[in-house]
């Protein structure tokens, strides 16, 4: 039995990770996913969040993703994602603003089916998901 499979993260504008992992763990549409090697064949919507990836060699990274799709087959599991960005390669600055201008933003409405209220919860979550990927990789370093 295989203790590992290929895992591709690919943006619109590259491919971000490629290489063999023992597991990873990422939000579906419906909920927390742990993928790990066979694991049945599954298609889902990933939310914003993080991918949290434990390579072959046993070390851990985090990778941003602002959505997608995740295909997983049983020695092999690619994301298409919106958006993906490294947690080394994110930053904090710009995500600590991201995210008080999304609060901001929210703050201003009190209609909560306003497109511009839903739009700026999206983007607070993102900003707040970057936050974690970059606290978890500092710890992680």
């Amino acid at each position: 039995m295989s203790s590992s499979y290929q895992l591709d993260i690919v943006s619109a504008e590259s491919r971000i990770f490629s290489g063999l992992v023992k597991k990873i763990r990422v939000t579906g549409s419906e909920g927390e996913m742990g993928i790990f090697p066979r694991h049945a064949p599954l298609l889902s919507q990933i939310k914003p969040g993080m991918i949290y990836i434990v390579k072959s060699c046993s070390s851990t990274e985090y990778i941003y993703v602002s959505g997608g799709i995740i295909e997983v087959q049983p020695d092999a599991v690619t994301v298409l994602a919106d958006t993906a960005i490294r947690g080394k390669d994110l930053d904090e600055v710009k995500a600590i603003e991201a995210r008080k201008k999304a609060q901001e933003n929210i703050s201003k409405y009190t209609n909560h089916v306003d497109l511009a209220y839903i739009k700026a919860t999206i983007e607070l979550a993102k900003a707040l998901a970057k936050l974690k990927v970059i606290r978890l990789t500092k710890k992680s370093l």
